[in-house]
């Protein structure tokens, strides 16, 4: 039987000792939508050891446009991403150890999920998360690989902490113009996260088997207008996170609304809330209004109102662009 890595290792610069330094190497993904699952398949498949996949969603069809593990079954079935990714990438190669976590990615838990982690990926969609991952990498020097796509455009970068500017160094900057769009003011089409993912995933290889050719430099790619471009970031002198004040990291917040891009949909969190029987909240959910649930997830339909519940005492509240709205349906149906 031809090894799996054959093709892999034959590339000099990999070779027998690279793949061996991937099997033992462990990385998390934090966000798997469209960057996010392109970077977890490459990683399986080039054998990195573990691979932790962290995100706070589920599936819905507008995703299949671009999230490339997910397929309309995975929506049948009420599937959290990061559940769908781990079952679909164990098929793909049973020799790596895949962990997906349902969760939103919080000051409270970010530090639990990267603990033993040799290398951060973004595959997220917003920028406060960016900056806790930031903050994070820093404090644990640990490097992490940022990525962001929207429209035709994309950018791409490597946070080596001790060597390079961070990301709080350049977003910013005028060349972070781009990191205030959302999905929902430009749209997005597959090509720029398939390319920003792939070129996230070499840099990942690169980092992982210890090359010193790694970028040092803001990629920008236009894949619309066939552009791409290098551009030289340096470090602030007054960058908080680089003199390590940790902000995003030190934040306290209680219940709080965020606005999920693309998705007119409003996630409330409180990181303090514990655990959540989805079986005795059905119970008391169910005179109310509709109610399903699985061992990820309940569904609750009031009136014109939609939620999802996760275990975690999350809810995503639908067809909603109001926060506050968006609060108060969450206090009175599932407590402050």
């Amino acid at each position: 039987m031809i090894d799996r890595y054959s093709r892999q290792t034959l590339f000099a610069e990999i070779g027998d000792e690279g793949q061996k330094r991937l099997s033992d190497s462990s990385v998390v993904i934090i966000g798997c939508g469209a960057l996010g699952t392109v970077i977890a398949t490459s990683l399986v498949r080039a054998g990195v050891g573990r691979v932790k996949i962290v995100d706070r969603d589920f599936i819905e069809y507008h995703n299949l446009q671009r999230q490339v593990i997910f397929d309309e079954e995975d929506i049948k079935a009420q599937l959290p991403k990061a559940i769908a990714a781990e079952r679909h990438l164990k098929k793909v190669n049973s020799s790596v150890e895949i962990e997906g976590i349902v969760a939103d990615v919080n000051y409270a838990n970010i530090e639990r999920f990267i603990s033993g982690a040799d290398l951060i990926l973004d595959g997220l969609d917003n920028l406060e998360t960016r900056l806790l991952i930031n903050d994070v990498s820093l404090k644990h020097k640990i490097p992490w690989v940022y990525g962001g796509a929207i429209a035709a455009e994309g950018m791409t970068m490597n946070i080596i902490p001790g060597e390079s500017p961070c990301f709080r160094c350049f977003s910013g900057s005028p060349v972070g113009h781009g990191i205030g769009l959302t999905c929902d003011t430009a749209g997005v089409i597959s090509p720029a996260p398939f390319i920003i993912a792939s070129l996230q995933t070499t840099e990942a290889i690169k980092i992982l088997i210890g090359t010193k050719e790694i970028n040092r430099d803001l990629i920008f790619i236009d894949v619309w207008k066939g552009e791409f471009s290098r551009i030289k970031i340096s470090r602030r002198e007054d960058c908080p996170a680089c003199q390590g004040k940790y902000e995003s990291l030190e934040a306290t917040h209680g219940t709080r609304a965020t606005s999920l891009c693309g998705q007119h949909s409003v996630q409330v969190i409180n990181p303090k809330a514990g655990d959540v029987s989805l079986e005795k909240l059905a119970v008391h959910l169910g005179p109310l209004g509709e109610v399903s649930y699985n061992e990820f997830m309940l569904r609750f339909v009031v009136d014109s109102h939609e939620m999802v519940i996760f275990p975690d005492g999350r809810a995503i509240v639908k067809n909603t662009d109001d926060e506050t709205l968006a609060r108060g349906l969450y206090s009175k149906f599932i407590g402050a």
